[in-house]
């Protein structure tokens, strides 16, 4: 059977992801960064929406397309250029993912949805581009957080939390709060959220 425009798609991004020059280790096996990173993504969308559209499962998956070809050294290391640097990659990301769906016969209207939601338009007010970054959140608190809070203060964490808990819907936190924490950061995401 051939695959579908979808899957094509997906298969293309993943192909793309593959090509990550930076690892990750998972038990005794690393993985091209983004890759992992985009399966992790698709992964948890479907558990907290299973029926995400595809436009949605998408914008999941090519979230961090090729992140590494611009380098959070390329911008100042402070807080405008961190901003900076997560507005480039935004726009990388959606040109590359919309150049790969109008390469498998997606139309422009397709494609735009696809692009507004990498963009992460309209958080809090469009209820896809919400369930997106609910997402990113739970991604990162399931499969980074406790590496993460292993590397900084208690203090750093809590705040990280609290920006991380502010971006979230009630449906995410209720997701995030079922998550299998250890007994550290448990406490540590009661003290954020309380």
């Amino acid at each position: 059977m051939k695959p579908t425009r979808f899957e094509t798609a997906i298969a293309l991004i993943d192909k793309a992801n593959s090509a990550d020059i930076n690892s990750y280790q998972v038990a005794d096996f690393a993985y091209p960064k983004e890759l992992l990173y985009s399966q992790r993504m698709t992964r948890k969308l479907l558990q907290f929406e299973p029926n995400a559209s595809k436009a949605l499962q998408i914008a999941a998956r090519a979230q961090h397309i090729c992140r590494w070809k611009i380098a959070r050294n390329e911008y100042p290391m402070d807080r405008v250029g961190y901003l900076k640097w997560r507005e480039k990659l935004k726009k990388m990301h959606a040109e590359l993912t919309a150049e790969i769906l109008a390469q498998v016969g997606f139309d422009q209207q397709f494609i735009a949805r696809v692009s507004f939601l990498i963009n992460k338009k309209h958080i809090k007010k469009n209820e896809e581009t919400q369930t997106l970054e609910d997402t990113i959140c739970l991604v990162f608190l399931d499969y980074y957080f406790e590496e993460f809070a292993t590397k900084h203060e208690d203090e750093k964490v809590i705040d990280i939390l609290k920006k991380t808990w502010v971006k979230m819907s009630d449906k995410g936190h209720k997701a995030a709060l079922k998550l299998p924490f250890s007994d550290k950061s448990s406490a540590l995401v009661k003290q954020a959220i309380s």
